[in-house]
C-alpha cells in the first residue's frame, strides 16, 4: 500500500495555510488560556478540522505536535481521517495507551478519562505531563464554574454545557496532586478555555453522569 492509499491524500483537509504564524498565534491563545483560567479565546482564520476533531483541537495540535509528542485520541477518532490527518501533518505518534501521551484529545465530557491512567508528570519534571484537549457543547449554557487561582484576580465564572460532578471531581483532584497533574484545555468550535491544574473549581447545575 502506498502512502497515497494509505493517508488518502486526494480527500485531506488543509492545514493551517501560513504554518509558522498561524502555529504562532495559535500558540499565544493557548498561552493566555492557562494564564488566564477561565476566559474564553478566540482562534482566527484556522482551518476546517477532520472528522472527529473539533477546529481549536485540531489547530492546537497542528501548532504543538510533533514527533516527539505521542497524541492519544478515542479509537473511534484514531482509526478514522482524523488519525491520518495527524500523522500527515504533526509526523506525531499516535498513543495506545493514554500514560503514554503527551496530548489527550477526548470528544465530550462524559468520555474524560480517569486522572490516574493520564500522564501527571513526576517531581523533577512536572512538566512533563499532559494536556487533555476537551471538546464540549457549549460556553453559552450549562453548569455555572467559578474559578479562583493563579491569574484570576478574585473569582472568574464560565458556563458549560453538560458539565458533570464527575468532571469537577477531576479538576479538584487535578488540584490536590500540584505541581504535578494535567493542564486541561476546554474547546468549543473555534474557541478555547484554560483550566491549568492550579486551578480551584466548584461547580452549580450540573449535569449527572
Amino acid at each position: 500500500m502506498s502512502i497515497h492509499q494509505e493517508l488518502d491524500l486526494a480527500h485531506m483537509q488543509a492545514a493551517f495555510a501560513a504554518p509558522v504564524r498561524d502555529a504562532q498565534t495559535c500558540f499565544r491563545a493557548l498561552l493566555e488560556g492557562l494564564a488566564r483560567p477561565g476566559r474564553i479565546q478566540r482562534l482566527a482564520d484556522i482551518p476546517v478540522p477532520p472528522a472527529g476533531l473539533g477546529a481549536a483541537q485540531s489547530a492546537i495540535l497542528l501548532a504543538l505536535a510533533d514527533r516527539d509528542t505521542p497524541v492519544w485520541l478515542p479509537p473511534v477518532v484514531r482509526s478514522a481521517a482524523a488519525g491520518a490527518y495527524l500523522r500527515f501533518y504533526c509526523g506525531c505518534p499516535l498513543a495506545t495507551r493514554l500514560a503514554d501521551a503527551t496530548f489527550v484529545v477526548v470528544s465530550t465530557l462524559a468520555g474524560l478519562p480517569a486522572l490516574y491512567d493520564l500522564s501527571l508528570g513526576d517531581p523533577e519534571f512536572p512538566d512533563r505531563s499532559a494536556t487533555l484537549l476537551v471538546e464540549v457543547a457549549s460556553f453559552d449554557s450549562g453548569a455555572s464554574l467559578r474559578l479562583r487561582g493563579p491569574g484570576i484576580a478574585d473569582e472568574a465564572e464560565l458556563r458549560v454545557a453538560d458539565w458533570s460532578e464527575s468532571a469537577t471531581a477531576l479538576v479538584q483532584e487535578n488540584r490536590r496532586r500540584v505541581p504535578l497533574g494535567v493542564d486541561i484545555v476546554l474547546t468549543c468550535g473555534d474557541r478555547l478555555v484554560g483550566l491549568p491544574r492550579t486551578v480551584h473549581l466548584t461547580a452549580e447545575g450540573m449535569a449527572c453522569m
